[in-house]
C-alpha cells in the first residue's frame, strides 16, 4: 500500500557549536498529490555527511541557506512506490537530496535512477559510490593528479572519503599516508586497507610524526580537516605539490575559527590548492564509476557502513561525524530494503 502519511526531520534553530536535538523537531505530515512528472519515493537510508554540518548555518553556502520549519537536507536513497513519470518505475532504486523524511514527493528529474550492483549491499550506493566514491575518486584523480612513487597524504582517512582515496592512491602506485583518531583507526588503515603508513593525530608528537612517515616530503595532500592539520601538511609540502580542498570539518562547528598561518607556503613552493563540490558537472561519474567497481571486484577497493536507526538518531549522527566516532561510511536508516 502506498503510504499517505509522512514524518520528516525539521530545522528548528541554527546550531551554536555541536548540534543539539532541539534545534529539529520531528513532524507527522500528509503526503501531496503526485503531480504529472512527479515520483513519490520511500526512503531507505539516509547519508550522514560533513557538509550537513555546513548546511545548518545561517546563511548561504553552495546551496541556499536552510529556513526553520524545512526538511533537514540530506544525500537519501530509497525505492519509487508510486510514478507518474516515465523515467522511473515503481520499484526502482533511487537517489536524491529529499532530505531527512520517510517519504517525498519529487520532481522526477531531481532523483537519479540507481544502477544494479548485485552482489554488493544497497549501501554500497553510499560506501563506493555515489556522492562518496565520486569525491574520492574525482578528487584525488582529478584534482590532485597523484603519479606512481609520489607520497599522497589523506586526513581524516578512516572516513568513508578518506579510506578510499588511499586505497585509490595506492592502486595507483604511491606511496599513502593516512591521518586519523586513534590506534585502532591507524591500524585499521595499514592492515587491512593497505596503507603504508598511518599517524594518529592524538599523539603529543604528532608533528615530528608525520614528519618521520613522510621521509620524501608530501606531493598530494588530501585535506578533509582544514585548520592546522593543513598548517602541519603545508610545512611538508614539495615543490610543485598539490592540495586537493575536500572538507574543512575543524571549523564546521565554528567558522570564524583562525585559517591556517603558514599559506605563503602556496607561493614559496608553487603549490596548487584547490577546492571542489562533487555536484559541479565536470565530475564525470561513468569513468569513476567503472574504475570502483572494478577496483572493488578485483578485491583492491574495501568499503563499510555503519548505520544508525532511525530520523531521531540524525542530529547526534551528525555530531558523530564530526568527532571520529563513526566505523565506516555513516548511515541512518528509516525504512527497510524491499
Amino acid at each position: 500500500m502506498t503510504a499517505t502519511a509522512n514524518r520528516q526531520l525539521l530545522l528548528a534553530s541554527h546550531p551554536k557549536g555541536r548540534v543539539r536535538d532541539e534545534d529539529f523537531r520531528l513532524a507527522e505530515s500528509p503526503l501531496p498529490a503526485l503531480a504529472e512528472g512527479q515520483v513519490q519515493v520511500r526512503t531507505i537510508y539516509i547519508s550522514i555527511d560533513p557538509t550537513m554540518r555546513i548546511w545548518l548555518h545561517p546563511a548561504d553556502n553552495y546551496l541556499p541557506m536552510l529556513q526553520h520549519g524545512e526538511v533537514m537536507r540530506s544525500v537519501s536513497l530509497g525505492v519509487v512506490e508510486a510514478s507518474r513519470s516515465s523515467a522511473h518505475a515503481v520499484g526502482a532504486f533511487v537517489q536524491g537530496l529529499w532530505g531527512c523524511q520517510e517519504h517525498a514527493v519529487v520532481d522526477a528529474a531531481a532523483v537519479m535512477p540507481l544502477p544494479p550492483i548485485a552482489p554488493l549491499p544497497l549501501t554500497a550506493h553510499f560506501s563506493l559510490l555515489g556522492h562518496i566514491g565520486m569525491t574520492a575518486y574525482c578528487g584525488l584523480v582529478k584534482i590532485g593528479r597523484p603519479l606512481a612513487g609520489e607520497t599522497v597524504v589523506v586526513s581524516a582517512a578512516a572516513g568513508a572519503v578518506g579510506s578510499l582515496v588511499g586505497q585509490i592512491g595506492r592502486i595507483l602506485g604511491c606511496r599513502v599516508v593516512g591521518i586519523a583518531g586513534g590506534e585502532a583507526k591507524c591500524r585499521h588503515l595499514t592492515e587491512v586497507l593497505g596503507f603504508d603508513a598511518a599517524v594518529d593525530y592524538r599523539r603529543d608528537d604528532f608533528a615530528a610524526a608525520l614528519k618521520e612517515a613522510c621521509p620524501k616530503g608530501i606531493d598530494v595532500y588530501f585535506d578533509n580537516v582544514g585548520g592546522e592539520m593543513l598548517d602541519l601538511a603545508l610545512t611538508l609540502m614539495n615543490v610543485f605539490g598539490r592540495i586537493v580542498a575536500c572538507g574543512m570539518i575543524s571549523t564546521y562547528n565554528d567558522l570564524s575559527a583562525a585559517g591556517p598561518r603558514n599559506i605563503a607556503q602556496v607561493v614559496i613552493k608553487r603549490l596548487r590548492m584547490e577546492g571542489f563540490v562533487i555536484l559541479d558537472p565536470q565530475h564525470d561519474a561513468k569513468e569513476a564509476y567503472e574504475h570502483l567497481l572494478k577496483w572493488a571486484a578485483e578485491g583492491r577497493l574495501q568499503h563499510r557502513a555503519h548505520i544508525l536507526e532511525g530520523l531521531e538518531c540524525v542530529p547526534d549522527a551528525i555530531n558523530m561525524l564530526l568527532e571520529g566516532r563513526n566505523q565506516g561510511k555513516l548511515l541512518v536508516r528509516v525504512g527497510q530494503e524491499p
